[in-house]
């Protein structure tokens, strides 16, 4: 009854479900591992929010790389804003999505280096692209300040192009490499979300903190997988017995057709 298993449409369908099965099942375990991944990055998140403040050249230096696991540590620094190569990060929204721009001020140490501080986000004045933005001053002085490290911005990291060309003081990325052939001073590897102090008037407006909360759907995702590789084999037995149960109908029927009339 079940011959028909072997031919060669059936054949094709069984090879489909015995290969699909085992990708569903890596699927699943990829979303399994997203998820473990995500409830990973948010414990260090937290951890990292959570920490005291630590001097930002216990943690990096000129050239340096930010390391993942220092990604938002608190950081605080001793110095003076360089107002005057104040630049622009084109392109950047704010919590409610409107979009403007960044607002990266040198920040100058006792001991002459650099640290990048971006110090929030303000809009774009009117249609203009081209024209540098009025940018509230930061406080004047000697101040220490505080905020989170990140780690230098790149084009494959982000998927931001690094476009050439830009009007004067914009640039693309937040990167301290990029920064540093600019002003030609030692420059603090990676770069500060200012938190501390808060900017008179509210504005440029703190980048929020980064979500630590939120797991997502991977681990709904997992299950989903798991689900269909179970109904694989089960939907492949039912269109069996369906087709042997037609076929075995329609022989029947053949049967009874092709026996003589009774006389």
């Amino acid at each position: 009854m079940y011959r028909f298993l072997l031919s060669r449409q059936w054949v094709i369908l069984t090879l489909v479900v015995l290969a699909l099965i085992p990708t569903m099942i890596e699927l699943g375990f990829w979303q399994l591992h997203r998820h473990e991944r995500r409830v990973e990055l948010n414990g260090e998140i937290a951890d990292s929010l959570a920490a005291d403040p630590v001097p930002v050249e216990s943690m990096t230096s000129p050239g340096a790389k930010v390391d993942d696991e220092d990604r938002y540590r608190r950081v605080t620094a001793k110095g003076r804003f360089d107002r005057a190569d104040e630049v622009v990060v084109r392109r950047r929204t704010n919590a409610d999505d409107r979009v403007g721009y960044h607002v990266l001020t040198p920040f100058v140490l006792d001991d002459g280096k650099v640290l990048i501080v971006n110090r929030g986000w303000i809009p774009a004045n009117g249609a203009s692209q081209t024209a540098f933005p009025k940018i509230p001053a930061p406080p004047e002085g000697e101040i220490t300040v505080t905020g989170r490290l990140m780690p230098d911005q790149t084009t494959e990291g982000s998927g931001i192009k690094n476009v050439e060309g830009l009007p004067d003081r914009q640039v693309m990325l937040i990167n301290s490499g990029q920064q540093a052939e600019r002003l030609g001073k030692p420059v603090l590897g990676g770069y500060v979300e200012l938190t501390e102090p808060e900017p008179a008037g509210d504005t440029p407006e703190r980048i929020p903190e980064p979500d630590h909360d939120g797991i997502g759907n991977h681990m709904a995702y997992a299950v989903q997988w798991w689900l269909f590789t179970a109904g694989v084999p089960v939907g492949w037995f039912v269109l069996a017995r369906r087709e042997a149960r037609d076929r075995a109908s329609q022989d029947e029927q053949e049967t009874t057709e092709a026996e003589p009339a009774a006389v």
